[in-house]
């Protein structure tokens, strides 16, 4: 069967699209308004407003919404519920936006508790949906396997986040909020943001690149590696044993990650498309830009081992992951995805006849570049500044940034506005 038979209608996939890049806007506002704050400890409400707007408002909500158009690609068959994932959409919606802004004024109140609450029903259902359409198909999909169990380490990600948000004033857990911190982002960054991507990843680049190469045993190990790493990570952290053992699920991630490298630079080799667009040369960036964070988390265990934590070297990892590698996949990733989508909206009827635009057609490539130039130099200067605590660098970083979300929006919205030309 062909993968265009089964696809979701773009009024369940857009609004995501739209939060996203919106969210990415106010996210760099934020960074450009609250560059100096990066100077100090990362536990600060505007660090937290900006890491969670990030987190969730543009890295999830683009997943969601991208999911909600893959899984049935994937599975070969249809979205099991639309219903839910209009539901899904308006839970998380508001719920990012009330815990965002709980964080920016830090009142762990009712906006906060509202927020979590909301986003948790989100997730809930967007579980369900993929749980239930995998059920129902017929076809055996790894990469099916790896958004569903990427799925369910989200619902376990913001359960933990709620915890955390009612722990500031009810005392549920034994420790305060502070202590579980690491263990909510990195079941949240590697159980849901890497092992999605890598899943997701392993079926888009070879696609996009119009490459036949498929290693299933590699996939498999992958799979195994990660989640297995990430298992490990969190009996140590319950555990409270020496911090050394953490380079165990390190090395496990590591290697996962290298294996990942390799799959995509084979599916490169033996591609049919020779030559690449822009989009996909941003989307192969963010593959290598995949080890920066790992070197930043290698030091800081490094140091914490040698009693001589760096504050820094937390926020530059922090960093890395959420405007690197994750911003970097979904600036090339989106204008792979959505101009289809916008497309088939808008060209159905007409498809095949000759008498249509390319989806490519529906963006600017020109304001694409320059979204690209913005990301890349605003990336390492803002990045470098962390590290060396230099101001100028921070903020010129955080004001191409800006301009970067700026540029994204400006073509996810005329791609959006597009309308059959000849008509």
């Amino acid at each position: 069967m062909s993968d265009v038979m089964y696809t979701t209608t773009h009024r369940v996939v857009v609004p995501f699209y739209v939060y996203a890049g919106l969210a990415f806007l106010v996210a760099t506002v934020m960074l450009f308004s609250g560059s100096g704050e990066f100077s100090g400890h990362y536990f600060q409400p505007h660090i937290l407003a900006i890491t969670h707007t990030m987190a969730l408002g543009w890295g999830t909500m683009i997943i969601l919404g991208a999911g909600h158009q893959l899984i049935p690609v994937l599975i070969e068959g249809e979205l099991y519920s639309v219903k839910l994932a209009y539901l899904s959409y308006v839970f998380t919606a508001i719920g990012i936006a009330l815990l965002v802004y709980a964080f920016y004024i830090f009142d762990m109140g009712w906006p906060a508790k509202y927020g979590a609450l909301l986003i948790n029903a989100g997730v809930i259902v967007f579980f369900v949906n993929v749980l239930m359409s995998v059920i129902k198909s017929k076809k055996e999909n790894i990469q099916a396997i790896f958004m569903l169990t990427a799925a369910g380490w989200l619902v376990f990600t913001t359960l933990i986040g709620g915890l955390l948000i009612c722990n500031f004033t009810e005392n549920l857990l034994p420790e305060g909020s502070l202590h579980y911190l690491s263990l909510h982002a990195h079941i949240g960054i590697v159980g849901w943001f890497l092992l999605l991507v890598i899943g997701v990843g392993s079926r888009l680049i070879p696609m996009f690149l119009i490459s036949k190469y498929e290693n299933q045993k590699m996939l498999w190990g992958i799979y195994g590696l990660i989640n297995g790493g990430l298992i490990v990570f969190i009996f140590i952290f319950l555990k409270a044993v020496t911090l050394v053992l953490y380079l165990i699920p390190v090395v496990c991630i590591a290697t996962a990650i290298v294996l990942f490298g390799m799959y995509c630079r084979k599916s490169y080799r033996v591609r049919i498309r020779k030559q690449l667009d822009e989009e996909m040369k941003v989307s192969l960036l963010a593959v290598v830009m995949m080890v920066l964070p790992l070197v930043f988390l290698i030091a800081v265990i490094v140091m914490l081992i040698s009693l001589s934590a760096d504050v820094k070297m937390v926020l530059a990892y922090g960093f890395t992951i959420f405007f690197g590698w994750l911003t970097a996949i979904i600036l090339g990733m989106t204008f792979k995805t959505l101009p289809f989508i916008i497309w088939n909206k808008v060209y159905h009827v007409r498809a095949g006849t000759g008498s249509t635009p390319s989806p490519k057609e529906l963006f600017s490539s020109k304001v694409f570049n320059i979204m690209a130039v913005c990301f890349i130099i605003g990336f390492v200067g803002f990045a470098g500044g962390i590290v060396v605590t230099n101001g100028l660098a921070t903020k010129l970083g955080s004001l191409l940034l800006l301009g970067c979300a700026v540029l994204y929006n400006v073509n996810v919205f005329k791609l959006l506005l597009h309308k059959d030309i000849m008509l």
